[in-house]
């Protein structure tokens, strides 16, 4: 753990990574200090790069993209030129909402949000599989999420 943060500076994480639309006067009732060291306890954490941005939680599913599925990619080169170009086309694809580069058999791991069974073969079919130096893929449904964090705090 770092050792310029203390037991408050966790709480005040944690207290933000459960809902970041706290106000400071309830945060920092939460936290046990008042609203102005409670500022500049955020405002710290923030610079020193702890807490890099606020968001919010969107449910891909109410918004009509429930399917899931995990795909791992395989390039048929592991140079500049083919990741720089492979990752200038994910980024066009909106249905990828997630895009690792890997260590391991694979060198990309992408999570896909699509409508259905029959978009995620179109996507496949029309789009991923004519994206450069794409050599093979390994697609995974998932059944459900066990656990999701935005990070780790402890």
């Amino acid at each position: 753990m770092p050792e310029n943060l203390d037991r408050i500076d966790y709480k005040i994480l944690h207290a933000l990574q459960q809902d970041a639309r706290l106000t400071h006067q309830e945060l920092s009732e939460k936290v046990g200090l008042s609203p102005s060291p409670c500022a500049r306890r955020i405002r710290k954490l923030e610079t020193e790069g702890f807490i890099t941005g606020y968001s919010a939680s969107i449910d891909d599913a109410r918004l009509g993209f429930g399917f899931s599925v995990f795909i791992s990619v395989r390039l048929d080169r592991q140079i500049d030129d083919r990741l720089m170009a492979f990752e200038t086309e994910i980024q066009r694809c909106p249905e990828i909402v997630e895009c690792w580069l890997m260590t391991g058999r694979f060198d990309y791991l992408l999570r896909v949000a699509v409508s259905d069974l029959a978009e995620f073969e179109r996507f496949l079919t029309s789009r991923l599989t004519k994206l450069p130096g794409v050599a093979s893929l390994d697609s995974s449904v998932p059944i459900r999420r066990v656990k999701n964090l935005p990070a780790r705090l402890e």
